[in-house]
């Protein structure tokens, strides 16, 4: 991820806390797979799972914090290095509320099954959805490893998807409550869940954003795509 350095040392250091924020999306990876797979089959055993590895997530983000602090004061960096690791700090707190969606998701499949509606509710349509926010995020992680900022592009423009998918899941499920009154309950636990999925593509856009201000010095956050992609040519 990091350019060489005259310093070794610090060479060193940036790639040791590089490969720490990769391992680290790699564990919100398989506990967005784990939530996946709670919701798709109502697993309860699976959403236990994610409440389990949210606690490693809660700790590596700490240690990582706590490396990235340690390296900033003595290394006192500057302008792209400095800007590589504020990024890296941000990633670190963006993979961690991944976590907490995820959490989110494991939470409100407990609430489903316990309601005893899990098998009544249109809930096929949501893993559409999640596969292509856990997609984004691989994408956004690997596109980090390597500071692209073309595929950054691509990740913020591929987000939009997910939006349409959850707009269109909400319509769905409005109609479905209004059908049925008595699935209003579970219905709403289900919204909550769409919702934490669309946040996961959220801080994959996150992701992307900071690639482009590593590499260019811009911060894009709230810039139109026409802004954004000016800004990487």
């Amino acid at each position: 991820m990091a350019d060489k350095h005259l310093s070794t040392q610090f060479d060193s250091e940036l790639n040791g806390v590089s490969s720490r924020v990769m391992e680290l999306g790699g564990l919100v990876e398989s506990q967005i797979r784990r939530a996946i797979y709670a919701f798709t089959q109502f697993n309860a055993e699976a959403a236990d799972e994610v409440f389990e590895i949210e606690a490693r997530v809660n700790q590596m983000e700490i240690d990582i914090d706590r490396e990235l602090s340690s390296i900033i004061a003595r290394r006192q960096p500057t302008a792209r290095d400095l800007r590589l690791l504020i990024a890296i700090l941000k990633t670190t707190a963006n993979l961690e509320r991944v976590g907490d969606e995820t959490t989110k998701m494991a939470r409100m499949v407990r609430s489903i099954i316990e309601s005893g509606s899990a098998r009544a509710l249109p809930s096929s349509e949501l893993r559409v959805a999640a596969d292509l926010a856990s997609g984004l995020l691989r994408k956004a992680l690997d596109a980090f490893a390597r500071l692209d900022t073309a595929a950054a592009v691509a990740i913020l423009k591929e987000d939009d998807a997910i939006d349409r998918e959850f707009d269109g899941f909400v319509r769905k499920l409005i109609t479905y409550m209004m059908e049925d009154p008595r699935k209003i309950s579970a219905s709403l636990d289900l919204l909550f869940l769409a919702k934490a999925i669309e946040r996961i593509g959220d801080h994959a856009k996150n992701i992307a954003e900071f690639i482009i201000y590593v590499v260019k010095g811009e911060d894009v956050r709230h810039a139109s795509m026409e802004a954004i992609e000016s800004a990487v040519k």
